[in-house]
C-alpha cells in the first residue's frame, strides 16, 4: 500500500476516486478481521496509514460536493 498524497486523489477522476475508496475500505475490514481473529499484519502501521487515505479521499470527495 502506498501512501495516497491528496496531490494524486485530486488528479484522479470522480469514478477512479470511489473505486479506490471503495478498495481501501474493503481492504481495512480485511485487515482488521484479521487482527481481531489474533492474527498479526506484516506492517502495524498499515491499517494506521488506510484510515488516513481513506479520510483523504473523503475530504477530497467532500470538497468536490461543496460540502465542509
Amino acid at each position: 500500500m502506498a501512501i495516497l498524497r491528496v496531490s494524486e486523489i485530486r488528479k484522479m477522476k470522480p469514478e477512479e476516486r470511489k473505486k479506490k475508496l471503495k478498495e481501501l475500505e474493503n481492504e481495512l475490514i480485511g485487515d482488521r478481521s484479521l487482527i481481531r481473529s489474533g492474527g498479526a499484519l506484516e506492517n502495524p502501521g498499515k491499517v494506521r496509514e488506510l484510515r488516513r487515505a481513506i479520510a483523504r479521499l473523503k475530504t477530497v470527495i467532500a470538497e468536490e460536493r461543496g460540502e465542509k
